[in-house]
């Protein structure tokens, strides 16, 4: 009778033995596979910084290009390339930065972009201004201020991250990949489309036509993403 009980109580210890092992290696995996959002201060903050240095490096490259002597397409189509490229940083190294996943991880890419904005909006005011780095005419719009742009940066720059960590979420959530080669291709074509057709056509300078159809493009999904939550 002992000898009964010893083995069934050794069966028993050994069952819940590898129940228990297996449910923790499998939480510990699910846990790992839903990685949380990133929205603490510093870490906005610090992220945002990034995205506002790359911002004014691509805006510098820009400006060096516009000032050498090229033929005009061969401009326009550099200039089309680094706005793009610009494009797609602004809009998915926040999302990617705040690891987004969720309406928290959307949110803090959002303010991610914001910081960003205000970085270089710094970076403006205390380097290139002092250089009159930009055309008399950029300032020309806003009546020789140059505070016409900066909400309209500020809101932009909010925007695009807020879209891109939006669309990242919602691949996520679909099992797609969330990298931003993937998600940056059907932005790009959108955007190359729109710059030859409205650029070549003489109809809009190729950098802006390539940026509204990158911008276009990423609302496009935006809302394919929120349609098929809904």
């Amino acid at each position: 009778m002992g000898e009964v009980l010893n083995t069934t109580t050794s069966t028993l210890w050994t069952t819940s033995r590898t129940w228990t092992t297996s449910t923790t290696w499998t939480t510990s995996t699910m846990t790992s596979a839903t990685t949380p959002d990133r929205s603490e201060f510093r870490h906005v903050l610090f992220s945002g910084t990034i995205v506002g240095g790359l911002t004014a490096a691509a805006v510098i490259v820009y400006l060096l290009v516009a000032r050498l002597p090229l033929p005009h397409i061969a401009a326009a189509l550099i200039e089309t390339i680094i706005v793009l490229a610009a494009a797609v940083a602004v809009t998915f190294l926040p999302g990617v930065f705040a690891v987004a996943r969720g309406t928290q991880g959307i949110a803090s890419a959002a303010a991610i972009g914001l910081w960003g904005t205000v970085v270089f909006m710094a970076i403006d005011i205390i380097l290139l201004r002092p250089f009159h780095a930009f055309p008399w005419t950029w300032d020309a719009v806003g009546g020789g201020s140059s505070w016409w742009y900066l909400p309209i940066w500020w809101m932009l720059g909010t925007f695009l991250a807020w879209q891109g960590a939006l669309v990242m979420a919602g691949r996520v959530a679909r099992g797609g990949d969330p990298s931003i080669r993937s998600l940056s291709v059907p932005l790009l074509v959108g955007g190359v489309v729109v710059a030859l057709a409205l650029g070549l056509g003489g109809l809009v300078y190729m950098p802006v036509a390539g940026g509204a159809g990158f911008l276009l493009a990423l609302v496009v999904f935006a809302l394919i993403v929120i349609a098929r939550k809904g």
